[in-house]
């Protein structure tokens, strides 16, 4: 499998972010699925077709795939389903990004421009840590987490299964926040939180 070509799954907002870095580290992206060909196409990408259509074929191509979908469940349901065809989806880091050489990065996550993910962090399957946001020590991240731009994780906190943290939201040490969980922009968090929960303000606190 050939580490620098890969099919981009996605080709709206978030994946301009992705398709930028990607160029950025050198691979050769050969083109994108979605459900129907995009009419814009600001980075002239051939369209590949949409990757559950029966009689779609790209899957006997020895190339690696990357996610380029903000929506943290559909995200996870799209890598589930590349996974089932017995494919790879790529863990993508922009060169920027300082990564400490003892956290953990799982398979399919992206990490972009100016992300600081410090000691014995671990990094799930799926996660997107977004511009320049921070990941002190010792933070566990699981499978399908989105950190917006900006925000900072003080040390040891824990993040459960697709939860969202909104652009300049600061999470305080120790804390451990549920799965299915929605943070709004610029909160505080300083407590935990549990499951499914929406969390705004500073303090935050549940709506």
């Amino acid at each position: 499998m050939s580490d620098k070509k890969i099919i981009l799954i996605g080709y709206s907002g978030h994946a301009y972010v992705v398709l930028e870095t990607l160029l950025e580290n050198g691979y050769e992206v050969i083109g994108y699925f979605e459900k129907e060909k995009n009419d814009n196409d600001p980075f002239n990408l051939p369209y590949l077709g949409f990757e559950k259509n029966q009689n779609f074929i790209d899957f006997d191509k020895n190339i690696a795939f990357v996610i380029g979908i903000g929506d943290n469940n559909l995200r996870q349901n799209v890598a589930g389903f590349i996974e089932s065809k017995g494919k790879r989806v790529q863990t993508v880091i922009n060169d920027s990004a300082l990564i400490s050489k003892s956290a953990i990065v799982d398979n399919g996550s992206f990490i972009n421009k100016r992300v600081v993910v410090n000691a014995l962090a671990q990094i799930g399957k799926n996660v997107i840590l977004n511009t320049g946001c921070i990941i002190e020590h010792e933070c566990i991240l699981e499978d399908g987490v989105h950190i917006a731009p900006g925000a900072v994780l003080a040390g040891n906190v824990n993040v459960g299964r697709n939860t969202f943290i909104g652009a300049n939201a600061v999470i305080k040490q120790g804390v451990v926040i549920g799965n299915d969980v929605i943070i709004g922009a610029g909160t505080v968090v300083i407590s935990n939180i549990p499951d499914g929960k929406k969390i705004v303000g500073n303090p935050g606190r549940i709506i």
